[in-house]
């Protein structure tokens, strides 16, 4: 009883800490540049390369998580990232902004 006891305590300890993370799902590598950014949405319009076997190079908005990551971008930043597909969402995160060249 008490394997039982500590078992179930571990478990719901795990799952009180990764109240804070996003959730998982199939990840593609994203490149493209920002054409618009939605501060009420926290979405970007991004103008991206093809995206695996997920999505043909299309210009399209992108949820971007978590809100920090959102804070980051300009109109105009040419990114990669990670496209986190989540049956039935999508969204980025992970992103870098890609040095200007001169």
């Amino acid at each position: 009883m008490r394997k039982v006891t500590a078992v179930l305590t571990l478990a719901l300890a795990l799952a009180a800490c990764s109240g804070n993370k996003l959730p998982a799902g199939k990840r593609y590598p994203i490149a493209g540049e920002i054409k618009s950014l939605d501060t009420n949405t926290k979405s970007a319009l991004i103008d991206a390369e093809k995206i695996g076997d997920w999505m043909d190079a299309m210009e399209m908005d992108y949820p971007i998580k978590p809100d920090s990551e959102f804070q980051k971008l300009h109109v105009g930043d040419k990114i990669r990232g990670t496209v986190v597909v989540v049956d039935p969402g999508y969204y980025v995160t992970d992103l870098k902004v890609v040095p200007k060249t001169q």
